[in-house]
């Protein structure tokens, strides 16, 4: 890399940039040209001793190519980013590097890495893949814990129906947190359906969960338009491009109940925000229309089904290829009515997966992502699509969704296409 070219000369008796080089060459990063360049940058600060050029800001600018002043608060890719450097790392000292005399690691809420000898260090932790999301439940029975585990006295104590007591109390308590956090969460049971679906997604690096972030202009006093091609603008136009639908609003909501009952995580990325180099080694999650997911648009797949628009502008799926016996088009008969496209094809690499939910409206959205979220409805997808073993095929699906007053109350599948 040229990156690492540049600075082979400066640091050629350093042990900590030689260490750096082999993990960049490691299995674990070497796939990602974005994450081995963060990564030299860095420790590249760290070795000149210069943290001032290892914050957010400066990261974003020299790494990511973002515009100096830009909003970080907005734009999370260096954050995102080094959540799963770390992962990497920790996977290399765990695997390929566990014999290396010298450690680094990228410590939380900081970019700088520390270098120390590894004989110092502690005992290795659990991969952070295997740890519970830093906001999860876990979170919740933790500081339950902390608070309880001082009431436990020795044996011989002469207050034991205190502590007696007050063990129970803190087991109560216990049970009715977690009785709470059941509640909390609908998804907790891990159904064999449900897992065929996002089995792929809940492995290896964190998933992309890409959402619709379409272009408006206007603000909500003077009234707001989608911008689109056909849009006639003015030089007074003022862009906004922060608003998404309840719809995919509501779908984020239920994946996070998944991935946090299986201790997995994803990285949330707004439609405009998403760089190619950085989503191409990952599994993908589109939620949202392409007209409205400028990311799903850009991708530019292939599918058997489509969202268009008839004469009077109004949405339906196209059906490219019916399979005997199908219409070549779905349609809503009514306010009542809508459809939804699910699909989950291969992704851009090799061993990757994309997973896309797309509806007439923000509605439909919502709908298909609720529909593979319940484990009796994903049964329906399995049995069609299921391979021998425990994947399913890449298949696109079509949803006939009945709704009430903007409420999805029914979804059930109306096309299926297996791929493979």
């Amino acid at each position: 890399m040229a990156v690492s070219n540049s600075l082979d000369e400066r640091y050629s008796e350093r042990p900590e940039w030689a260490l750096a080089q082999r993990i960049v060459a490691s299995p674990e990063l070497k796939s990602s040209r974005k994450l081995c360049r963060f990564f030299l940058y860095v420790v590249d600060c760290s070795l000149r001793g210069t943290p001032e050029e290892a914050t957010e800001q400066q990261i974003g600018i020299h790494v990511f190519d973002r515009p100096p002043g830009y909003n970080s608060s907005d734009d999370s890719i260096v954050r995102s980013q080094a959540r799963l450097l770390r992962i990497k790392l920790t996977a290399y000292f765990a695997r390929v590097g566990d014999q290396e005399d010298l450690t680094l690691e990228i410590p939380r809420g900081h970019y700088l890495p520390v270098f120390r000898s590894a004989a110092a260090v502690p005992e290795p932790q659990p991969l952070e893949e295997e740890r519970q999301p830093e906001e999860s439940l876990s979170s919740d029975f933790r500081s339950l814990n902390e608070v309880a585990a001082p009431i436990v006295s020795p044996p011989r104590s002469r207050n034991w129906p205190l502590t007696w007591t007050a063990i129970a109390c803190a087991c109560m308590a216990l049970g009715i947190l977690m009785g709470f956090a059941w509640a909390r969460n609908p998804h907790l049971e891990h159904n064999s359906s449900t897992n065929l679906f996002w089995k792929p997604f809940l492995q290896g690096a964190p998933p992309l969960v890409i959402y619709s972030n379409p272009l408006f202009t206007g603000t909500p006093y003077t009234g707001m338009r989608l911008v689109t091609s056909g849009v006639q603008r003015s030089l007074n136009d003022v862009d906004d491009d922060t608003y998404t639908g309840t719809g995919e609003a509501s779908a984020i909501r239920d994946l996070t109940h998944v991935f946090d009952a299986h201790h997995a995580e994803f990285i949330l990325k707004r439609s405009r925000l998403v760089t190619w180099d950085e989503a191409k080694s990952h599994n993908l999650i589109f939620i949202g229309a392409a007209s409205q997911n400028s990311a799903l648009q850009d991708l530019k797949t292939n599918l058997d089904f489509a969202i268009d628009l008839d004469s009077d502008h109004q949405g339906f799926i196209a059906n490219r290829h019916p399979l005997q016996g199908e219409p070549a088009s779905f349609k809503p008969s009514s306010a009542n009515e809508e459809y939804a496209i699910i699909a989950s094809v291969p992704g851009l690499e090799p061993g990757t997966r994309i997973a896309i939910f797309t509806g007439l409206t923000t509605n439909g959205t919502q709908a298909a992502v609720e529909f593979v979220c319940n484990p009796g409805n994903a049964q329906q997808l399995a049995k069609i699509v299921q391979r021998p073993g425990d994947a399913l095929v890449p298949f696109e699906a079509v949803l006939h969704i009945k709704m009430s007053g903007g409420v999805p109350l029914q979804a059930d599948v109306v096309a299926i296409h297996p791929h493979g």
